[in-house]
């Protein structure tokens, strides 16, 4: 079963190892977990997926594989000693669950019905107190109520009072495919991180407290230490307007997730391509400019680069002197393209169209070459694979 098991979740495209299936295997032998289905669910996310981007992808192939084992009565047929399934029974049950089961007459009772049933019923069944059906009061169905119940034939849990429930799906939003927001964002910018203590002591020292108060026969005496911050710097450069107008909430939600997680962020606007000229108001673009090349000499090669922008545009933008649709470039993009990668070797380039489309827009295709295919889609899995480059 466990080979199975694991080679449905390779073809479910979850990255899982033979290191991490034998890790598996042993916590099993090592008896860690007692049948319980729930429990090899938790036991097989723990020892299998190392990325919690995963855990929805891996809910869905346990939930394909394990379909219909949704109670005890789903494995009686197995070779598992039933005395064995009525003590894991009762120790999953609550004490009021126990003396709802018992009110039938007890487990044996509940099992001794339920095959009784099925060999009575010949069709469908809808409404009723008996017979196994759907929207019923029966211990046997789906679509109904009985404290008592077990589940047959229903896709998904409306009352969650069956005996045995574990398909819950509450990692769905972690899935690296999803539409970003803010909280998947700060997920994948979370591994762009290095921490360092610096400025003024403010934050309580708990063990430097404990240890100067002890050495102190009693009396207290207070250490502080600077706060704890994220000392990686970000230059953040950002294409405005134009078909970048169809992205404008997903660069939103991406922006303020870059200022809540980078303390040292400094971020900038351009339109298209980045010439020699870039702006932080884009209310006043047109009168408060920076100098790239002031930007370049004030912001040191310590800084990593994100640049986040459709790429898509002219490709007279990127090779010509005035290809610049807005102003006469006296130089060409890749010359300031270069530039920035030069300085910067920690780059990367975030698009937010969707990847399937790149190979067919050619100005795409060229702004990806020049980075040196450092160009990622802005998805969750894509910035965590930026963030990686990044490093």
């Amino acid at each position: 079963m466990l080979i199975d098991f694991f080679l449905s979740l390779k073809q479910h495209g979850l990255p899982v190892s033979v290191k991490e299936y034998l890790m598996l295997c042993e916590a099993m032998e090592k008896g860690v977990i007692h049948g319980s289905v729930d429990d090899f669910y938790h036991l097989s996310r723990i020892c299998l997926v190392k990325d919690e981007a995963n855990f929805d992808r891996f809910d869905r192939a346990f939930a394909a594989y394990f379909k219909g084992v949704e109670s005890l009565a789903a494995v009686l047929p197995a070779d598992i000693p039933e005395e064995w399934l009525k003590k894991l029974a009762e120790r999953l049950l609550t004490e009021e669950e126990k003396a709802q089961v018992e009110a039938l007459g007890g487990w044996d009772k509940l099992m001794e019905t339920l095959k009784q049933r099925l060999e009575e019923q010949k069709g469908r069944h809808q409404g009723g107190s008996k017979w196994i059906g759907t929207a019923g009061t029966s211990p046997f169905g789906a679509y109904g109520y009985n404290p008592e119940g077990i589940r047959i034939g229903q896709e998904g849990s409306r009352n969650r009072s069956a005996v045995k429930v574990w398909d819950r799906r509450e990692f769905r939003d972690y899935d690296d495919n999803v539409e970003l927001g803010i909280r998947n964002i700060q997920l994948a910018l979370r591994r762009l991180r290095k921490f360092a203590r610096e400025g003024a002591e403010e934050e309580l020292d708990m063990d430097g407290t404990i240890r100067s108060t002890a050495n102190n026969a009693g009396y207290l005496e207070l250490k502080l230490v600077p706060e704890r911050h994220n000392k990686v710097k970000v230059l953040l450069f950002l294409d405005i307007g134009g078909s970048m107008d169809d992205y404008v909430h997903r660069c939103e939600e991406l922006f303020s997730a870059c200022k809540t997680e980078f303390k040292h962020l400094e971020y900038f606007y351009f339109h298209n391509f980045i010439y020699e000229s870039i702006w932080r108001n884009n209310r006043l673009r047109h009168s408060e400019k920076f100098s790239t090349f002031d930007v370049l000499h004030k912001y040191g090669n310590d800084y990593k680069l994100i640049i986040v922008g459709d790429a898509t545009m002219s490709p007279y933008e990127i090779l010509q002197p005035g290809g610049s649709v807005e102003h006469w470039n006296d130089e060409t993009g890749i010359i300031w393209l270069k530039r920035l990668t030069d300085l910067y070797r920690r780059a990367i380039w975030i698009n937010p169209t969707p990847e399937a489309h790149w190979p067919w827009t050619q100005s795409i295709k060229m702004v990806r070459e020049l980075m040196e295919d450092r160009m990622f889609p802005m998805t969750v899995k894509g910035l965590g694979e930026g963030m990686k480059a990044l490093r």
